[in-house]
């Protein structure tokens, strides 16, 4: 009698070897020039690998990517984990100034620039004397490579993937100056099998892949949540509703994962196309409203930035389809939590904490767990804290920043997400907004995600962002709201409305209506531009 051993995967590329064994002729990845399976996937990354290390690639070195998602991306970041280098995938929408600075804290050994899918990062390429790279991957687009840093040391190598950094991901969140983060191979194998297990993804799906892979949803339970169950990924560069819709209609798209805002521009523009609430998923049933064809989907799920009772409404009327929530951040790789496919929630909890997690978080009272998690006193069932997360998904650090990194995970390894959060009886959770936002007026605390979600439910509004101003030695609060095109918003009757639904120390001083809030390639809206203009009052702006 023989006994099967199964030998974990240390290293992310390891994810894929059970496929490449299995279905060798199934698709793996496809753009909007190149098709590859995942046995020509495996022999891609094999030969960029080589390709790659003759350009002088070593274990340890960082290699900076500027472009956007596509086939080459993907190869790239497999053969350099193959190599023991570690990915750092930057938005080529970024201003020079950004990918500059990123290049310099990296200190990247190499950078590569995607130009076939992005003009942008032709522009970086031309601006950095970058040339063609010839071999294998040339097939999959152009790609441009930046001169060698003779410079750069490598960092140490580590055979643990718990210890072995395989991606750098810089975040700045909603506010602040931007972090590497951190993510080891065991952080993002982690995610990606969770991300794998709870929505039960298979080789039959189609997932569509939307979200930038420079962001850590898009890189971890996008891309490898797709790659380690076997299914095919399509990639899309940046998001455009008449793209999605189409993808969604006639690609056999079954898994759907996006942003709020994203969701928000599909429904307008499903508005605007005349859809008539009929849903080829549900035949000839009249829901009223939009509907967005999809025959084939089975799952849409929401992350990034919170989600509104009302626009949750619209999109699963839309689809027919329960919208399912979800909750993480970079620095966590990213998820904690996430609702399950048999439990859907009528409301917006972010969901229950993910396995493996679920003995590792704590909701500490504000200002109680400043040392650390295991300092604090715990918030009670319903009670609004801190939340702390310790688990396999936390990273390794900020790069080249040990004291960020010791002000936000204490000696015990707990994580502050600096979010403020309740866990209900239930067990589910809920997030109420970053300790950072936090508005204090009066003497109140007053959490923007609170009143964004009454704005959101206004006709006409598209999102909100509500952030605070210093008065004196008080705090006002500012509303930016972005409403639907050629909608005029009545001033009088939304502010009756905010009256309707929130206390008056709660109510927006000033409310200012924008065509498109700022926000990042990821749809996530920059509150630190808001607050910046926020602090010019409008009766005094030129």
């Amino acid at each position: 009698m023989t006994t099967e051993t199964h030998t974990p995967p240390l290293r992310v590329h390891h994810l894929l070897s059970p496929w490449i064994a299995a279905q060798p002729d199934a698709l793996a990845l496809r753009d909007a020039s190149v098709s590859l399976s995942y046995g020509e996937l495996g022999a891609q990354m094999d030969a960029t690998a080589r390709r790659l290390a003759q350009a002088g690639v070593r274990a340890g070195d960082r290699v900076l990517i500027v472009g956007e998602n596509c086939a080459a991306l993907c190869v790239v970041f497999l053969a350099l984990s193959k190599l023991d280098a570690w990915t750092v995938a930057v938005n080529a929408r970024l201003s020079a100034r950004e990918i500059d600075a990123f290049i310099a804290h990296a200190g990247a050994r190499r950078v590569l620039y995607l130009c076939h899918v992005s003009p942008e990062a032709r522009g970086h390429a031309q601006r950095h004397g970058a040339s063609h790279l010839a071999g294998e991957l040339g097939e999959l687009g152009e790609v441009a490579i930046g001169p060698l840093s003779e410079s750069t040391q490598p960092e140490p190598c580590e055979a643990d993937p718990a210890a072995q950094v395989a991606a750098m991901v810089y975040t700045s969140g909603t506010t602040g100056a931007p972090k590497g983060v951190m993510l080891t191979h065991a952080n993002l194998m982690f995610v990606a099998t969770a991300a794998r297990d709870l929505r039960r993804l298979g080789p039959r799906d189609v997932v569509y892949g939307v979200l930038p892979m420079a962001h850590v949803v898009g890189l971890s339970t996008q891309f490898l949540g797709a790659m380690c169950a076997g299914a095919a990924l399509l990639l899309e560069p940046r998001f455009a509703p008449e793209n999605a819709a189409r993808a969604l209609q006639r690609d056999g798209v079954t898994v759907f994962t996006g942003v709020p805002a994203l969701f928000a521009r599909l429904l307008e523009w499903a508005r605007k196309s005349g859809h008539d609430g009929k849903n080829g998923k549900n035949g000839d049933s009249d829901r009223g409203g939009v509907a967005i064809e999809a025959p084939a989907l089975r799952l849409i799920t929401v992350a990034g930035s919170p989600l509104t009772p009302r626009l949750k409404a619209e999109v699963e009327q839309a689809f027919g389809l329960p919208l399912h929530n979800g909750y993480g951040l970079t620095e966590t790789g990213p998820t904690v939590a996430q609702t399950r496919l048999d439990a859907p929630r009528e409301d917006c909890a972010v969901g229950v904490l993910i396995p493996r997690v679920q003995a590792q978080v704590r909701v500490v009272n504000a200002g109680d767990g400043v040392a650390g998690a295991g300092t604090g006193v715990s918030a009670g069932p319903g009670e609004v804290g801190e939340l702390w997360v310790r688990g396999p998904g936390v990273m390794k650090g900020y790069y080249r920043s040990p004291e960020l990194t010791a002000a936000v995970i204490d000696a015990a390894g707990w994580f502050n997400t600096g979010d403020l959060a309740r866990i209900d009886a239930d067990g589910a959770l809920f997030i109420s907004g970053r300790t950072k936002e936090l508005i204090i007026r009066s003497g109140f605390n007053v959490y923007p995600l609170e009143v964004e979600q009454v704005l959101n439910a206004y006709p006409g509004v598209v999102q909100s962002a509500v952030v605070g101003r210093e008065a004196g030695h008080n705090e006002e609060i500012v509303a930016f709201i972005e409403t639907r095109e050629g909608i005029a918003i009545d001033d009088a009757l939304l502010r009756a409305h905010l009256r309707a639904h929130l206390s008056p120390y709660k109510q927006p001083g000033e409310i200012r209506a924008m065509a498109a809030l700022p926000s990042a390639p990821n749809g996530k809206v920059l509150k630190g531009v808001l607050k910046t203009l926020a602090q010019t009052p409008l009766h005094t702006a030129s």
